[in-house]
């Protein structure tokens, strides 16, 4: 049966654009692939958690922009749907001098992308919201909360199938043929066909991307682990809510922070070290084909010699506990390295070019047949919706020509 749409990826985003498309337009025939045997396995069900405000994006961005605006759709969809969250706040703490310029910056950002209230704290204001957290100088964002993603994914999937799309589980792409304004989409054991494929399929976008076009596409996915570890129960004290760092303005990743999580207890981390598979969770975990396409890449090469400095510091921080409980002692003096027990991890799909830019924002790129999300790490979950309203935007004018 040849379908309107087909959606690849069931992760947050490809949920949302595939429940956005039918709202608009319930009669077109929308299904998602998903290779794994449940949604929301990957990126979605290994991230912290946090509501993002859009406190750190160029203002006009798109991440900015789909930022604020899923923030709210996001929850007004809990609060429909009966999802647990929570809007904490966070404190976004300099723990230097020489970061202070860098935090008012950001202050001025957060306040440029319409986020009233963020303000200042003196260090008295800061020790009321976190008792325990040093800095020299802090501000607060109230509209920063927590929510489990994976919960609201799986709600944008049964949401969407109450509207007639379908979600076909363990069905993996392994080719993509088009002819006659026809896409055919080979998985190990079907093939589907449809006149528009939308590819939201994360940490292999590019892979499934390159399937749609001859030429070959300018960004490949880098996969970065972070890695969390959990305060021990008796520790969980010292936390509050969220506390963040002062990020490196010239490093995608926002430094080792402590996050209150909705399901229970606290992480800290995560950092951000090369992960040798795409799905590789663990430092064991290796795959030599996608290793050897990621350090043959001219854009990473040029990553690593850019950033090896910054880099070592994140793979030291992984083989050392020692050196992790460091780097959180910046803003918790108070943590021992046995107050820390190993928590998660997860991969986040990073797209870098050939010049090695790391892309800041989120990429959207249309060819004839397809609509490819290329890059859309942090924060797309907060932003799922506002991104599948973009997309699915795109898709439904296809259907109006």
């Amino acid at each position: 049966m040849l379908n309107d749409v087909i959606i690849i990826g069931g992760g947050i985003v490809g949920l949302a654009t595939g429940l956005k498309i039918k709202q608009q337009k319930p009669d077109l025939k929308v299904i998602v692939l998903e290779k794994e045997s449940e949604v929301a396995k990957h990126q979605t069900g290994n991230n912290s958690g946090v509501i993002h405000s859009g406190l750190y994006y160029k203002p006009g961005s798109l991440k900015a922009t789909n930022c604020i605006n899923g923030y709210h759709e996001l929850i007004r969809f809990c609060e429909e749907e009966n999802i647990p969250f929570e809007l904490t706040g966070k404190v976004v703490v300099a723990t230097k001098k020489e970061q202070i310029p860098i935090l008012n910056g950001l202050l001025e950002r957060g306040l440029q992308n319409g986020l009233t209230g963020t303000r200042h704290i003196t260090l008295d204001e800061l020790k009321e919201y976190e008792p325990y957290c040093a800095g020299v100088a802090a501000f607060h964002v109230p509209q920063t909360g927590i929510v489990d993603y994976k919960v609201v994914a799986q709600t944008y999937a049964k949401k969407f199938e109450s509207l007639g799309g379908e979600i076909f589980l363990n069905n993996k792409v392994e080719k993509i043929k088009n002819l006659n304004g026809i896409s055919y989409v080979q998985t190990a054991y079907h093939e589907f066909s449809a006149k528009l494929v939308i590819n939201c399929a994360g940490l292999y976008s590019d892979k499934v991307a390159q399937m749609n076009q001859d030429e070959e596409i300018d960004v490949r996915i880098i996969p970065f682990r972070g890695e969390y570890y959990k305060l021990k129960k008796e520790r969980e004290y010292l936390v509050k809510n969220l506390i963040y760092p002062v990020p490196d303005p010239n490093f995608p990743f926002l430094g080792v922070h402590f996050t209150r999580m909705m399901k229970g207890g606290v992480e800290a981390g995560p950092n951000a070290v090369l992960a040798f598979k795409r799905e590789g969770y663990k430092r064991s975990q290796v795959n030599l084909a996608e290793l050897s396409e990621t350090l043959a890449w001219p854009g990473f090469q040029k990553v690593a010699s850019k950033y090896w400095k910054t880099g070592m510091g994140e793979l030291y921080r992984s083989f050392s506990k020692t050196a992790f409980t460091k780097a959180l002692q910046e803003l918790i003096p108070d943590i021992k390295e046995d107050d820390l027990v190993d928590g998660g991890a997860g991969v986040r799909a990073q797209a870098c070019d050939r010049t090695g830019g790391l892309l800041d924002d989120f990429s959207i790129r249309e060819n004839e047949y397809t609509i490819n999300v290329l890059n859309a790490p942090s924060p797309a979950a907060t932003s799922s919706l506002a991104i599948g309203g973009t997309v699915s935007q795109l898709a439904i004018k296809r259907f109006e020509a």
